[in-house]
């Protein structure tokens, strides 16, 4: 595909968009791209990553190589994220911490309307589809309630965590951030990013190098191979992903395996609810536009 100064500029923005909301637990990343109309082609162009690929750039053909993995359009989605998770990690922690309900409720809004737009897509529903929706549902919400586990900080976990991690930023509705908070290691992740310790940086780097080129994979074909059906369980992860984005939260103190660990149940909503609610049109409505938007590009 050529595409101009002016398409990168508006992919760096994609990337930016999606860089955001990977660093908030429980928006996807794979969300975003799915809204501004980039999944296939991100899905496709990680997956080109490869043995065929590899051997061009390590005998020197470095344009083959570019071009085989669509090295322009990677490098201006990674160079958006980049840029957001470097420069929103402290901005997007802080507003959890000291505004939670208006910025839950945003994101309520924008997953809520993802999930209507992906479910959108599918051509002809039948108990396959059904089935694949209700199977997303079920999984996205069970991970929603799970506990979060006090975990090592070896450096072979957080190689594990950051290929289990990006999996699931890629999956729209299954945030890669509040996986990486049920294995405990969100803020020793957000801290590193904050203080720049290069070390973990990179090994969390290499494991999401190694789990992305393989998933990418298997969501290629299934993507291409069982379209409908694959559509309806993302869209089903995103339903089930809105008990994790729930503004209205309570936190409670539980012992498990001998720790205290805080964990948050919903509750009714009780403070800030005209603001919550005008911040759930206002991401509504957004992801409403950038469907649009891209449909309108498209064409």
């Amino acid at each position: 595909m050529e595409r101009g100064l002016k398409d990168y500029a508006f992919l760096v923005l994609k990337g930016m968009g999606m860089g955001a909301a990977d660093v908030v637990p429980g928006v996807s990343g794979g969300t975003i791209a799915f809204i501004v109309g980039i999944y296939d082609e991100l899905i496709n162009s990680i997956k080109s990553i490869n043995g065929k690929s590899l051997k061009l750039f390590f005998t020197g053909k470095f344009a083959a190589f570019w071009k085989m993995i669509n090295g322009s359009f990677l490098f201006s989605i990674l160079l958006g994220i980049g840029i957001s998770v470097f420069s929103l990690a402290k901005i997007i922690t802080w507003l959890l911490v000291e505004h939670p309900i208006l910025v839950w409720s945003f994101f309520f809004g924008l997953v809520l309307a993802s999930t209507w737009f992906v479910a959108k897509d599918i051509k002809g529903w039948n108990w396959k589809t059904i089935f694949g929706f209700v199977v997303g549902v079920v999984v996205a919400f069970y991970i929603t309630v799970a506990t979060p586990a006090e975990t090592p900080s070896y450096l072979w976990f957080i190689f594990l965590c950051g290929a289990i991690a990006i999996c699931a930023m890629i999956l729209p509705g299954i945030s890669g951030s509040f996986i990486l908070v049920l294995l405990g290691k969100y803020f020793f992740i957000m801290d590193a990013v904050k203080t720049l310790d290069l070390v973990i940086i990179a090994v969390f780097g290499a494991g999401a190098v190694v789990g992305i080129t393989s998933f990418s994979r298997v969501l290629s074909y299934a993507l291409k191979h069982v379209r409908n059906i694959t559509l309806a369980v993302l869209s089903g992860f995103m339903l089930g992903s809105l008990n994790k984005v729930w503004p209205w939260k309570e936190q409670i103190t539980t012992v498990v395996d001998g720790h205290d660990l805080m964990i948050e149940n919903n509750i009714l909503p009780n403070q800030y609810i005209v603001e919550a609610v005008v911040l759930m049109l206002v991401g509504f409505f957004m992801v409403y536009f950038l469907e649009k938007l891209s449909m309108k590009v498209s064409k």
